[in-house]
C-alpha cells in the first residue's frame, strides 16, 4: 500500500461533473472477513474494496491461522483450523474492526484473546457492549494487563439490550449468538445497512437469524455453519463522499452502484439545501446529485442509522462551507469526530464548535488553498472536498488514512474533472 505520508496536490475551484462508480463497503466487507472466521468452510467474497483497511484485516486473519488470498476484489478464505486464538496486539492496534475475531473465536473455540482495538482517533469507544452481551451468553472476561481475555465452555442464548446501539457491539454479540445453544434476543441492536448485510451472510451459511436491519434481532443458535459465496453492498459512505463533493464544487455527480434506500438521511439533507437529486432503480440503483444554484443553509444532526451518518459528518460540514449564512451540525455520535475543523480553518473556513458538540457554520466565505492533513478518514474526505472548493493549491497530508477507507480516490476525482495528484511523502 502506499506510504502513510503522501500527499494531495489539489488546485481547486473547479466544478466536478460525471460519473462514478462506488466500491464495495468497507465496513460490511471487514465484518463478512471476521464472519467468514465461523465456518471450517472456504468463504469466497466479492465487490470487496481494494482499499488498506481490508490488507490490515486479511493480516489479523492470517496470524490466526486463516488462509486468505486477495485478488483484486475478491477475497477467498478458509479457517479449518485455527493455530492461535490470542490475536496479535500489533495489528489489532491498527484496526477497530479486528476486534470482532473476538465474537468469532468464541462462538468456534470457546475462548478468545485481543487487546483493545485501534482505529481513528474520533472520541470515546468503549467495549462494554461487546462485553456485556458475551457475558449475558455465558462467557468470562478477564482483564490481563492490556489484554482481554473472553472464554465460555458453553454459550447459551439470552436477552440483550444495549445501552447504545453499537455497531461493532452488535456484529460481535451477534457472531457469538448464532453458535449459542438456544434463542437470543438482541434489544436495540445496530439497524446499519452494514448490520444487516452480514447477517444476511450468516443466513447464507446456514445461521437462523431474523429481524436484522431493526432495533431487535433474534437468533436461534445452530451447530455449525457452512461455506458460502457472497457480495459485498456498496459503501454508501464513499457514494455519499462523491455527492457531497459535487455539492460542494457546484457540480453535477452521478454515482452507479450505489443503494438509495441506504442513503435516505443524505439525499434528504441535499434537497433540503437545494440540491436536485435522481434516484436510479433497479440492482444498479445510483443518485444523481446536481447543482442549479445557489445553497440554503440547514441543520444536521449526526445519530445512529437510519439517521444522518456519522462518517458522512465532516465532508457535509465542508459542503455546507457553500451555503451563504448559518447552518448548523450536531455531533451526537463521537465527541472529538470535529478535530479537523481546525484544518477547515487552514482554508478560510468560518466554523465554531461549543462544548454541546454543536459546529456552527458560517457559510458563503470563499476558501483559499492552504496545506492541511488527513487527521483520520472522514476528516481527510472533508479537507480534500474543502479543497476542492477551494481556490488555489491545497496541500493535504497524510493522506494514508484516506487510502483506508477510498479506493482509487485519486483517480475517480481526476475522472469528474478534478485538479489533483499525489505526491509521494
Amino acid at each position: 500500500m502506499p506510504a502513510d505520508r503522501d500527499r494531495y496536490v489539489i488546485r481547486g475551484g473547479r466544478p466536478l461533473h460525471g460519473e462514478v462508480t462506488v466500491s464495495g463497503s468497507k465496513n460490511a466487507a471487514l465484518y463478512a472477513l471476521a464472519a467468514a472466521l465461523l465456518t471450517p468452510d472456504t468463504v469466497t467474497l466479492r465487490n470487496v474494496p481494494r482499499i488498506a483497511d481490508i490488507e490490515e484485516m486479511a493480516a489479523v486473519l492470517r496470524a490466526l491461522g486463516a488462509a486468505v488470498t486477495v485478488e483484486g476484489e475478491t477475497v477467498t478464505l478458509r479457517a479449518s483450523e485455527f493455530t492461535t486464538t490470542v490475536a496479535l496486539p500489533e495489528l489489532v492496534a491498527k484496526l477497530r474492526a479486528s476486534f470482532l475475531v473476538v465474537g468469532a473465536l468464541l462462538a468456534r473455540t470457546g475462548e478468545a484473546t485481543c487487546v483493545s482495538p485501534g482505529g481513528d482517533v474520533i472520541g470515546s469507544r468503549p467495549l462494554d457492549v461487546h462485553f456485556t452481551g458475551f457475558k449475558a451468553l455465558g462467557a468470562t472476561v478477564e482483564e490481563h494487563g492490556r489484554e482481554h481475555v473472553v472464554r465460555a465452555k458453553r454459550l447459551t442464548g439470552a436477552r440483550i439490550f444495549f445501552d447504545y446501539p453499537s455497531v461493532l457491539g452488535t456484529v460481535n454479540v451477534l457472531f457469538a449468538a448464532v453458535r449459542a445453544a438456544g434463542r437470543t434476543t438482541i434489544i436495540n441492536a445496530a439497524a446499519e445497512p452494514e448490520v444487516e448485510m452480514v447477517a444476511s451472510m450468516l443466513v447464507g451459511m446456514g445461521a437462523r437469524i431474523s429481524g436484522h436491519g431493526t432495533a431487535t434481532i433474534e437468533v436461534d443458535g445452530v451447530d455449525r455453519l457452512g461455506g458460502t459465496d457472497f457480495a459485498i453492498i456498496p459503501d454508501r459512505l464513499e457514494a455519499g463522499t462523491y455527492l457531497l463533493a459535487g455539492t460542494a464544487t457546484g457540480g453535477d455527480v452521478r454515482v452507479t452502484n450505489a443503494r438509495p434506500e441506504h442513503m435516505d438521511s443524505l439525499t434528504a439533507k441535499l434537497r433540503e439545501i437545494g440540491m436536485e437529486v435522481e434516484e436510479g432503480t433497479g440492482a444498479a440503483g445510483g443518485i444523481r446529485a446536481r447543482c442549479l444554484g445557489p445553497l440554503r443553509v440547514t441543520q444536521v444532526q449526526a445519530v445512529p442509522y437510519p439517521g444522518f451518518p456519522t462518517d458522512l459528518q465532516a465532508p457535509m460540514t465542508a459542503a455546507l462551507l457553500r451555503a451563504s449564512g448559518t447552518s448548523t451540525v450536531h455531533e451526537r455520535v463521537y465527541e472529538r469526530r470535529f478535530d479537523y475543523i481546525q484544518q477547515l480553518h487552514l482554508l478560510g473556513a468560518q466554523i465554531e464548535v461549543g462544548a454541546n458538540g454543536i459546529a456552527t457554520i458560517h457559510g458563503g466565505v470563499p476558501l483559499t488553498g492552504a496545506p492541511v492533513r488527513a487527521l483520520d478518514i472522514r476528516a481527510g474526505a472533508a479537507v480534500v472536498v474543502a479543497g476542492l472548493a477551494a481556490a488555489g493549491e491545497t496541500v493535504v497530508g497524510d493522506v494514508g488514512h484516506l487510502d483506508r477507507g477510498y479506493a482509487d480516490l485519486e483517480p475517480r476525482l481526476r475522472a469528474l474533472g478534478a485538479d489533483i495528484t499525489r505526491q509521494a511523502g
